[in-house]
C-alpha cells in the first residue's frame, strides 16, 4: 500500500500550453439583412400563436385591413387582420373587446417592430355569434328599426300570401297545412331559398325583394323550422334584417321554437313562435272579421225584429181608435182616385209625346229639304257630268289639232331643202357660207365653195368653169 510519503517529491513538468484562437472574423449586417433575419425567427419559432389581451386603437383602413394593439397590464403588441380574415369573423373588433387572437408573429420591416399577423380571433369569455347578435341588435336599434311605430298591423282578410322558406323543410308544409285548412280560398306564392349554410342570408334578402315585388301581395311570411343556433344563424344576419325592414307589405317572422329570439324577430312586423302560428295569424284575422260579420249580424235581426214589433204594437193601438174606422174605405176611394188620375196623365202624355212626334217629321222633312248635303250632291252629280263633257270636247279639238298639224308637217316636210337635198341634189355656199352661189360665172377659178349635202358637207376649189 503506498503512502503519500512514497509520492516523489518531484512536481509533474507542465504540459506545453495550448496556443491561443485567433479571434473570429467580423460578420457586418445591412439593417434590412438583420430585420430579415430576425423575421425569419420569429416566424419559425411562433408560426402559430394564440394570444390573449384587450383591444384598443382599432382602425380600418380603406383597403379593407384592421390595424390594432393587443394589450394587458404589463406589455402590449401591435397587430393586423387583413380584409379576407375579418369580414369572416361573427363579431365586429372594437376597442374595450377582451379577445383571444390567433396568428403568428412576424416584423414590419420599414419601422423595424414586430407585430401579430392575426387570421382569426374570438372574444373571450362570451362566444362571437352572441357578440355579434348583441352588436347588431343594439346598432339597428338605434336606427329605429325596432321601433313600434313603424310596425303595420296585418291585413284583415289577405288574398295573396307570399311564403319565403325552403321547400325541403316542415316549415312549408305546416304553413301550406294550416291555411288550407282553415283558409282554402286563400293564394299562396311560395318563392323557394336556402335558410342555413354559407350565403342563406344573402339568399333570403334576395328571396324577399322577389316576392315583394309581386303583384298583389298582403303579407309575406320569413322563416323556418327550429334548429341550433348555427342553423338560425342566417336570420341574424343585417342583410336579412333590412330586407324585412324594406318589405312594401306587413312582414311575419316565423323562425324557429317559440324560445328562438333571431334579430329578424325583432325587425319584422309581427313575431310567430313558429310557422304554424304565423299561418294562424294570418287566417285569425280573417276568422275576427267573419266573428265581427256574425255578431253585426245577429245585432241586426234582434235590432230589426225589435222595431217591426214595436210598429205593430203602434199600428194596433191606432186601430183600436175611434177616427180609425172607416178608414180602409176612404184610403180606397183615395187610391181609386188616384189610379184615374194616374190614367189621365199617362192619356194627356202620349197625346202630348204624339204631337211632338208629328211636329218633328215635319221640322226634319224640310230641314231635308235645305239640307246642304242635298245640294252639295246635286251640284257634284252636275259638276260630274259637266266634266264628262269638258273632257270629250278636248278630246275631239285634241283629235282636229293633231289632223292638221300633221298635214301643216306634210306640206312643210314637202317644201324643205333638205327634202331635196334627200332626193341627191346639193346647195352650193361661197366660202364663208353667206350666199347661195346658182351663176357659174360668179365664181373665180381658184376660189374656194362650199357643198352642202343631205349628210354633210364639203369644201371643194374651183378648177374651171363650163
Amino acid at each position: 500500500m503506498s503512502t503519500f510519503f512514497d509520492l516523489p517529491f518531484e512536481e509533474p513538468e507542465p504540459e506545453p500550453a495550448a496556443p491561443a484562437p485567433e479571434p473570429p472574423a467580423r460578420r457586418i449586417f445591412t439593417v434590412a439583412q438583420l430585420t430579415a433575419r430576425i423575421r425569419s425567427l420569429l416566424e419559425r419559432d411562433f408560426f402559430e400563436v394564440w394570444v390573449e389581451g384587450e383591444l384598443s386603437n382599432c382602425k380600418v383602413w380603406n383597403t379593407g385591413h384592421m390595424y390594432f394593439t393587443l394589450k394587458d397590464r404589463q406589455a402590449q403588441i401591435k397587430g393586423v387582420i387583413f380584409r379576407s380574415s375579418l369580414l369572416r369573423l361573427r363579431f365586429k373588433p372594437q376597442d374595450g373587446v377582451r379577445v383571444i387572437a390567433r396568428g403568428r408573429v412576424t416584423v414590419y420591416d420599414p419601422k423595424g417592430e414586430y407585430q401579430l399577423l392575426c387570421e382569426h380571433m374570438e372574444p373571450e369569455g362570451v362566444g362571437a355569434r352572441q357578440l355579434a347578435f348583441e352588436q347588431l341588435r343594439e346598432r339597428l336599434s338605434k336606427e329605429g328599426l325596432f321601433a313600434q311605430e313603424r310596425k303595420r298591423p296585418l291585413p284583415v282578410l289577405p288574398r295573396k300570401i307570399g311564403v319565403v322558406t325552403s321547400l325541403e323543410g316542415a316549415a312549408v308544409r305546416d304553413i301550406i297545412k294550416v291555411l288550407l285548412r282553415r283558409y282554402p280560398n286563400a293564394h299562396v306564392v311560395v318563392r323557394p331559398t336556402r335558410v342555413q349554410g354559407d350565403g342563406a342570408a344573402l339568399d333570403i334578402a334576395r328571396g324577399l325583394r322577389a316576392i315583394g315585388k309581386v303583384p298583389g301581395i298582403d303579407v309575406i311570411i320569413v322563416g323556418r323550422g327550429g334548429g341550433s343556433i348555427e342553423d338560425l344563424w342566417a336570420f341574424n344576419e343585417e342583410v336579412v334584417a333590412r330586407a324585412i325592414a324594406g318589405c312594401p307589405v306587413p312582414t311575419i317572422a316565423a323562425v324557429g321554437h317559440e324560445t328562438d329570439v333571431t334579430i329578424a324577430d325583432f325587425v319584422a312586423d309581427v313575431r310567430a313562435p313558429t310557422p304554424s302560428a304565423a299561418a294562424e295569424m294570418v287566417v285569425s284575422r280573417k276568422d275576427d272579421f267573419c266573428a265581427h260579420i256574425d255578431r253585426l249580424s245577429h245585432r241586426l235581426a234582434v235590432t230589426m225584429r225589435g222595431r217591426v214589433h214595436r210598429l205593430e204594437a203602434r199600428l194596433r193601438t191606432l186601430e183600436a181608435r175611434s177616427g180609425y174606422t172607416g178608414a180602409r174605405g176612404r184610403l180606397a176611394m183615395h187610391g181609386r182616385h188616384v189610379s184615374e188620375l194616374q190614367s189621365d196623365l199617362h192619356r194627356a202624355l202620349r197625346a202630348r209625346l204624339a204631337d211632338r212626334e208629328r211636329r218633328y217629321r215635319t221640322l226634319r222633312l224640310t230641314l231635308e229639304m235645305f239640307d246642304p248635303r242635298r245640294r252639295l250632291e246635286a251640284t257634284r252629280t252636275r259638276l260630274v257630268a259637266d266634266e264628262g263633257r269638258l273632257d270629250a270636247a278636248i278630246r275631239r279639238k285634241r283629235h282636229g289639232l293633231d289632223a292638221r298639224l300633221s298635214s301643216l308637217a306634210a306640206r312643210l316636210d314637202a317644201l324643205s331643202p333638205l327634202a331635196v337635198l334627200g332626193r341627191g341634189y346639193a346647195v352650193c355656199w361661197n366660202a364663208d357660207r353667206t350666199k347661195i352661189i346658182r351663176d357659174a360665172a360668179s365664181v373665180e377659178i381658184g376660189a374656194d365653195v362650199q357643198v352642202t349635202l343631205e349628210r354633210g358637207a364639203l369644201t371643194c376649189e374651183v378648177k374651171r368653169q363650163s
